[in-house]
């Protein structure tokens, strides 16, 4: 009786601090106007205090309407895609389709540091030579004592709040990026599909994605 009390009153305590984000801590540190081949977009740097040399970035059109339903891209950072253009992934791909949707759209598109799915970039070329090797992406991230996606969404979701943004159209393939937002403020009215056409040199990356950890890729 008293355990079932406890627990249902915790489980109230739980949703009430995710609604009203009690144990926020980061905190919009610097923005500027960034012109880019998309047009121009303020990017706002978020992290806990201002000596964060890696923030959480929030990439916003200057028009974005949070009145209505906004077309919100969540990145994780690939640095070998996003800058060095890796055909081993489609990240940099994404990036660049995501980024005409949200100039089209008058969106957001929210750059997490989460570089390897979660597991940083050393990590990921370690994951790298053990695909080489012949394990698929998720075992090779296990291999290496990881889970197969470390990556967290409660950043991006602090930072939409903080954008003022309640209800968004959500361009991934992800479904743990759909369910990340259960429970939370903001109302995610659409999934829009982001499906780059595989090739010779990362199929077998995007086939495991699609089989073992259900991303909408229709391979």
């Amino acid at each position: 009786m008293y355990i079932l009390n406890y627990l249902t009153i915790f489980d109230v305590f739980s949703e009430f601090m995710v609604f009203t984000n009690y144990f926020k801590t980061m905190k919009k540190q610097a923005a500027a106007a960034i012109p880019t081949q998309w047009g121009t977009f303020q990017m706002i740097a978020y992290s806990d205090d201002d000596k964060e040399r890696m923030p959480h970035l929030a990439i916003v059109h200057p028009a974005m309407n949070v009145q209505e339903d906004v077309v919100v891209r969540i990145h994780s950072e690939c640095l070998t895609g996003d800058l060095f253009t890796s055909k081993r992934c489609d990240c940099g791909e994404q990036l660049h389709v995501a980024m005409e949707m949200i100039a089209k759209e008058k969106g957001a598109l929210i750059y997490l540091r989460q570089e390897g799915r979660g597991i940083g970039i050393i990590n990921k070329l370690k994951a790298y030579n053990l695909q080489d090797d012949g394990l698929n992406t998720i075992d090779a991230n296990t291999h290496l004592g990881f889970e197969p996606d470390a990556r967290h969404y409660d950043p991006a979701i602090q930072i939409l709040q903080d954008l003022g943004i309640t209800s968004i159209q959500l361009l991934t393939n992800n479904p743990l990026k759909v369910e990340a937002f259960e429970k939370t403020p903001i109302q995610v009215n659409e999934r829009l599909p982001i499906v780059i056409p595989a090739h010779q040199d990362n199929h077998a990356y995007l086939k495991t994605k699609n089989d073992l950890m259900g991303h909408f890729l229709n391979l």
